[in-house]
This record gives C-alpha cells, structure tokens and sequence, in this order.
C-alpha cells in the first residue's frame, strides 16, 4: 500500500509540472504570423422602411420646427468576418461607405470590440439609418453631375432607390470598408469592397 502511494506522489510530481507548463504555452502572436481576417459581405437587409416622402423648409408642420425632413431608410449590413489564425483576434473597428448605383451616400461602422476564436467565422450587424435629405446633399454634391449627364433630377433618383430598396433592384455598394484587428502586439487592417444583391 505504501509503495503504490510513494509511486502514485511520484507519477504525480513528475507529470503535473509537465501538465501545467504544456497549458500556459498557448499559441501567440507575432507581427509576422499575424494574418489579417477576412471580411465579406455576406446580405444586406431593409431593418425599417416608411415609404418614400419629403417635405421642404417652408412646408407649414402641425408641431415642431419646419425643415428638409424626408422618410428615413434602415439598413442592415451583415459580415462574415473569418480568422484564419490559431489564437483569438479582436475586431477593435469597421467602417464603409453605403452607395447605392456608385453613388455614395453615407460612411457608416462599428467601433464595437468583438473577439473571433482561432480558426473561426463571426458574424456582425452593422446597422445604418439613411436621411434623405442628406442622401439628397450626397447624391446632389458627389454625384449632381453624372446625374444632370443622364438627365435625371437628384429628388426622382431618391424616390428611384427608395421605392425599389425593398426588392433590391439596383446595386447596394459596400466601399472603401477597412477593419481594424488586433492580437497581442500585433495590428492589421482589412479593406474590403461588396455589392449586393451579387
């Protein structure tokens, strides 16, 4: 009985310090085995829809002060963002661009932190409430002159993209996307560009 207790204290001292020093040696990160995650697009989705409506400054209002005021339009942007390293990585940002047929109308994003397991794919919902009246200021400012070449004024392409939004009829553009991730020491930005539908 002593000798198996002399010999289970001996297996013991000499496989638990093996044990514990093998647990503390997770994989770490370098800047040079850092590889950057990989964001896609993977749908867009209308989160809330009021039609299509717009009233100008001098319209008389039953309450509140009068103003370019236009029926707001949410989005959902929702990205598979993939981690091809084996230790954990935060995504610590993501910003893009929203453009509806190549015209910008927004730049939009996340500042929430999210960790991504080793070797594995999260998903993350940005949402955007898109004005019109600065969808009207964007279009009219960035894109007025490819607009006035086509012959379409800057309130009917509004009215183009805010009645057909619900069927996806015209490209919804993700552009000019970068992320920000972080492990350990080490720091790498992914740009990214979609279309949807694709």
């Amino acid at each position: 009985m002593q000798k198996r207790l002399i010999l289970l204290v001996g297996i013991c001292l000499f496989f638990v310090p093996g044990l514990l020093f093998g647990a503390g040696k997770e994989a770490a990160s370098t800047a040079k085995k850092f590889t950057t995650p990989v964001v896609t697009l993977d749908r867009v989705e209308v989160a809330n829809y009021w039609g299509y409506w717009f009233y100008g400054a001098k319209t008389e209002v039953t309450r509140g002060k009068p103003g370019n005021n236009g029926a707001p339009l949410g989005l959902n942007f929702i990205f598979n963002i993939k981690n091809p390293n084996p230790y954990p990585v935060a995504l610590e940002s993501l910003n893009f661009t929203v453009a509806f047929e190549d015209f910008d109308l927004n730049t939009v994003g996340s500042q929430d932190l999210m960790w991504i397991p080793a070797g594995k794919t999260n998903q993350l919902r940005v949402s955007a409430i898109l004005g019109l009246w600065e969808a009207f200021m964007s279009a009219g400012v960035t894109g007025g002159l490819r607009l006035q070449e086509k012959g379409i004024a800057v309130h009917d392409q509004l009215e183009k993209w805010w009645t057909n939004i619900p069927d996806f009829s015209f490209p919804v553009q993700v552009k000019e996307g970068a992320a920000v991730f972080k492990a350990d020491k080490a720091t790498g930005v992914a740009a990214f560009s979609a279309s949807y539908p694709k």
